[in-house]
């Protein structure tokens, strides 16, 4: 979001100054800082400069870029008939094992809730039979807490039934595939962002900004798309996710629904989506700290690390990003390190997709970091 826009000025002390001269010409007298009159137009200046917040927060709010929370869901519906997405649930494939094939189907409840070993609890959409002589049955279960905290559980790891009367014969429970699709509901910034390129939607004529708009609007997870040519009547869609990982195969799925309906795009596009061409780079780096520094060197140690992960997530949050060590170098001295030695990565460049080639990212391969402990100035 941009900065607060100031209608109004609210330095307190230029109010009071005001209000003191006026009084000074109106009056005749020279106030001094003890004079009781003095002492009253400060608590009227207090008051005065408190309203003028309120004023310039009041303005700022009715400012599509400069609202927040509430105000601007009200906007968003109001200017652009666009709501906030709000959070989505992971989703993953459940297999309910028998102990051995039954003459009658057995039921698998809807509702059924299964876990992994302190992660979240998903639970079965519908009603599922294992059929007469199966010993299995598959059905889809989505967590209950909505967010990022059902995503990326790999096979396996969630099989533990919580409601262990609910399938007869019962042996075992796994998920078959990885969970995905948890998402936060939209921040501020990502719900204007999705405001703005939602004018680009209105058309069927098949803009670039609609497909990444339509795209984006499949999660918030998401942190770049691109659109390209594909070739006469072909559209291609590339997409990542906020930690720079390749999209899942079902927000591929999701993705090319939300970008294929008939009142979305043209009859004439065939839409698919891809993965971008991923750049793995490593990190190898030594850094020197302080003597004698405010803080202690397990914060600065931790600091570096923090620095280190927020660098991975914003090198691989957008396709065409250059490999960029000197943002490594920024980020890691930000964080109170007196010298950094940086060998790897070395700049790279990536291609954006504009010139016809397949849009790269950068992906982290490895990372190699060195404590060379503390230097003097």
């Amino acid at each position: 979001m941009q900065s607060k826009y100031v209608f109004t000025e609210t330095d307190s002390a230029a109010v009071l100054s005001a209000l003191v001269s006026g009084y000074e010409k109106i009056t005749g007298r020279t106030l001094l800082p003890a004079d009781p009159d003095r002492i009253f137009i400060s608590w009227v200046a207090a008051i005065i400069t408190e309203e003028r917040v309120l004023q310039n927060y009041i303005g700022n709010q009715n400012i599509p870029s400069r609202s927040s929370g509430a105000d601007l869901d009200s906007l968003g519906e109001l200017i652009y008939s666009f709501k906030r997405p709000g959070a989505t649930h992971a989703r993953c494939v459940m297999r309910f094992i028998l102990s051995e094939a039954q003459r009658t189907s057995i039921l698998i409840p809807k509702g059924t809730r299964v876990s992994g070993s302190g992660t979240a609890v998903f639970s079965t959409v519908e009603d599922k039979y294992v059929e007469i002589g199966e010993t299995f049955a598959e059905v889809e279960a989505v967590a209950l807490e909505a967010g990022y905290i059902g995503n990326d559980l790999l096979p396996g790891q969630i099989n533990v039934l919580i409601d262990v009367d609910n399938i007869l014969y019962y042996t075992a429970c796994e998920n078959i595939n990885t969970s995905y699709g948890g998402a936060d509901e939209a921040t501020d910034e990502e719900y204007y962002s999705l405001m703005r390129s939602s004018l680009d939607a209105y058309s069927v004529a098949g803009p670039e900004g609609a497909y990444i708009h339509l795209a984006k609007s499949v999660s918030t997870d998401i942190s770049d798309v691109k659109a390209l040519n594909d070739g006469a009547g072909c559209v291609a869609i590339y997409a990542i996710m906020s930690d720079g990982s390749s999209v899942s195969d079902e927000i591929k799925d999701a993705i090319h629904t939300a970008c294929s309906a008939s009142n979305k795009r043209p009859l004439t596009d065939l839409v698919t989506v891809k993965d971008p061409e991923a750049v793995e780079y490593e990190i190898d780096m030594k850094y020197f700290l302080p003597e004698n520094a405010d803080s202690s060197a397990s914060d600065l140690e931790n600091a570096v690390n923090i620095a280190i992960e927020e660098y991975v997530s914003w090198q691989g949050a957008k396709m065409g990003r250059d490999i960029n060590p000197s943002e490594l170098i920024y980020r890691v001295k930000k964080a109170g390190i007196k010298r950094v030695e940086v060998t790897k990565p070395i700049f790279t460049k990536l291609n954006d997709g504009k010139d016809g080639t397949v849009p790269q990212c950068a992906r982290i391969r490895s990372r190699n970091i060195v404590n060379g402990g503390q230097e003097d100035e």
